[in-house]
């Protein structure tokens, strides 16, 4: 077994197959391996949409995202972490609506009409991902403790992340015509999967505010020893807890910037069942890939907010395709319920660089 350290100190062993924004949001704020099949059906059963408590008043205002600077207290120590905008705020399922117009042929691709017109990416001068590498953090004492799809849920965006980057892939390779001021584009040698772990040492606040969130994923990015705009700390909040007002606030996920290191708040999404992606491919598992996916395309051109490649809406490679004819990709061994990716090159939304 391969070892990857864990949070408090002690190490959590890894499967070594899987070492290591809407306009309207943002105005107000073939199957899988057989194996691997096997354990995810065992434990991955459709949860009801839950209805979200109302917040206590110590977290009920929501706070601005201007790039000011805060201290949290986390992980037994002061952080320190920048309050940039909320970017790629990718919605539920019933506040969108896929358009109607029907996909057409470029070359081998299949090229399916954005969800609203425009003028493409275009380049605002900041960084690009140009060598992606993502941590997952699994934050939270309570993880494996409130629902028995969190340890399936672990190994599922590990496996998600292993096969992400590898020799097959050729979704993510659709960001690799967006190329930073000096050329460089984004390169894939092998999974981008370079850490992960549980992060066991404090609870999660039931209502994590941007501030904590973006304070748990500097944390993380000191323990793995990274910084800049290759890596992507993910933070997965466990079942029953509510990130960023999640799911009262009606998005899925979204991505920021701390100052020093991009990151994704990535609930529980199968809390809210179909409406952040469950079941609507193939499995009660499909919504933690596609809005997973979403945000990780978003931080490769779109590291820092929004100064990489967006549309003259400030809309990502990802916005503009959400919950858009998402399919099957497959990644190293598996299949994944993914969404498409905004291609200038395509002129549309392509599953594939091919």
């Amino acid at each position: 077994m391969v070892r990857i350290p864990h949070s408090n100190g002690e190490e959590l062993p890894v499967n070594p197959m899987l070492r290591s924004s809407r306009r309207q949001m943002r105005r107000s704020v073939r199957t899988v391996a057989v194996t691997v099949l096997a354990v995810l059906a065992a434990s991955a059963t459709t949860l009801p949409a839950q209805a979200a408590p109302q917040p206590t008043s110590a977290s009920a205002a929501v706070q601005p995202s201007d790039g000011r600077s805060v201290t949290v207290h986390v992980g037994g120590k002061d952080v320190q972490v920048q309050l940039n905008p909320r970017a790629g705020i990718i919605p539920m399922r019933g506040q969108h609506t896929a358009p109607p117009a029907a996909p057409h042929q470029a070359g081998a691709a299949t090229v399916f009409p954005p969800d609203w017109p425009t003028a493409g990416l275009q380049y605002r001068s900041g960084p690009v991902a140009t060598a992606p590498k993502v941590y997952l953090d699994f934050w939270g004492s309570q993880w494996y403790a409130n629902n028995p799809n969190e340890n399936a849920v672990e190994g599922y965006l590990q496996a998600l992340f292993t096969g992400l980057g590898s020799q097959n892939d050729t979704w993510s390779t659709v960001t690799s015509q967006y190329t930073d001021g000096h050329g460089n584009a984004p390169s894939f040698n092998g999974q981008v999967l370079a850490g992960a772990m549980v992060d066991t040492s404090n609870p999660v606040p039931v209502w994590a505010q941007q501030a904590d969130i973006a304070a748990e994923a500097q944390n993380a990015a000191q323990r793995f020893g990274v910084s800049g705009p290759n890596v992507n700390i993910i933070v997965v909040s466990p079942s029953g807890t509510h990130p960023d007002f999640f799911p009262k606030h009606g998005f899925c996920a979204w991505h920021s910037w701390t100052g020093q290191v991009g990151y994704t708040n990535l609930p529980f999404v199968q809390d809210a069942g179909s409406m952040c992606g469950a079941n609507s491919v193939q499995s009660p598992m499909d919504g933690f890939s596609i809005v997973a996916g979403h945000e990780y395309a978003e931080t490769i051109t779109d590291p820092q907010p929004t100064s990489g490649w967006v549309d003259p809406s400030r809309e990502e490679i990802g916005d503009l395709c959400a919950w858009n004819h998402d399919s099957l990709v497959t990644l190293g061994p598996w299949n994944f319920a993914m969404q498409p990716l905004y291609s200038n090159r395509a002129g549309g939304c392509v599953l594939s660089s091919k």
